[in-house]
């Protein structure tokens, strides 16, 4: 028979190793590193159709998965550092962009990473091919450097006088710049026209940049691809406006802010589709086994209203076939 003082002692215990239970026994929320060579602000927009994706995977942050963001604020030599911590802080995968991509593939071998940028990831040794990884890292390999001939051939058909083009680029970003000069100066050949290329890694750079353009005055100008310039769209755009420089640029969040055109992948799709991949790995997939997806989704987006102050009349011809024109 137990005794009423050995009966409460016991009762709580259990009430002390219940609650002790239950706690174990409860799911840890996964957690995903988020890597990025720019900031939160200048990524607002992807970082909302990432969370779409994952939500679409079935995770929702802060209710069945954690986020931990990581910006290196366009200082890419911090990159390498950032995905240090993500390692350290032993997250359940990465999700990174362009550049990030490569600081993530250096500091793990084993985490999986999901990665989102325009350059050939096989050329870069992310994966060992498209279709089969292979390794720990796939993603999203979205055109943008290798439509730079059709993205000059439509600012010719937009600004037909044109005969000399100025060229903006990032130097910090030298695999990309180097694809994009190359296709640039190629397509230029086949147009008879003339490329001035300028170089532009900060915020002053960007500036003294155009004052040789102004100097220089080209006809238009090509902004190259690079997360960089899109951290400083408001700059750029801001720029060419003030200087009357009809510009084309790689992404519609250029035109929506008064930009004059744009011609590249839907860089939200591809986010959009980064999260989805994300929450894959989540649910127990490999990234050997997923193949790269190549966004194939591309869109012109002329700003008619920039058009009419740069005393400019936009073709039938690309009015027929832009995807989106802002009034």
């Amino acid at each position: 028979m137990i005794r009423r003082r050995e009966f409460i002692t016991l009762l709580g215990g259990a009430a002390v190793a219940w609650p002790l239970a239950a706690r174990a026994q409860q799911p840890v929320m996964p957690v995903v590193g988020y890597l990025d060579p720019t900031s939160a602000d200048a990524e607002a927009d992807h970082l909302r159709a990432f969370r779409q994706g994952l939500k679409d995977a079935g995770f929702v942050e802060g209710e069945n998965v954690e986020i931990v963001y990581r910006f290196a604020e366009n200082q890419r030599d911090r990159l390498p550092a950032l995905a240090a911590e993500l390692v350290r802080r032993q997250v359940n995968v990465i999700a990174t962009r362009s550049t990030g991509a490569l600081a993530a593939k250096t500091a793990t071998s084993t985490i999986p990473i999901v990665f989102t940028l325009s350059e050939d990831p096989v050329r870069l040794g992310l994966v060992a091919s498209i279709a089969r990884p292979a390794g720990n890292a796939t993603g999203i390999n979205f055109f943008s450097t290798e439509l730079a001939a059709k993205r000059l051939e439509l600012l010719r058909e937009m600004v037909p006088r044109a005969a000399r083009v100025g060229l903006l680029v990032n130097p910090a970003n030298a695999v990309r710049t180097e694809a994009t000069v190359t296709d640039v100066h190629a397509a230029a050949r086949g147009m008879g026209l003339q490329i001035q290329v300028l170089n532009a890694s900060t915020s002053h750079e960007i500036n003294a940049a155009f004052a040789t353009f102004v100097r220089g005055r080209p006809d238009a100008l090509f902004v190259g691809t690079d997360p960089f310039f899109t951290s400083r769209r408001t700059q750029l755009v801001n720029l060419a406006s003030r200087h009357a420089l009809p510009t084309a640029y790689a992404g519609r969040h250029y035109p929506e802010i008064g930009g004059l055109m744009s011609y590249g992948s839907n860089v939200n799709d591809a986010a959009r589709q980064s999260g989805a991949y994300v929450g894959r790995i989540l649910k127990g997939a490999k990234p050997a086994d997923l193949p790269v997806v190549q966004s194939s989704k591309f869109e012109l987006v002329i700003n008619a209203e920039t058009g009419r102050m740069l005393d400019l009349i936009v073709p039938p011809t690309l009015l027929a076939i832009a995807d989106e024109v802002i009034e």
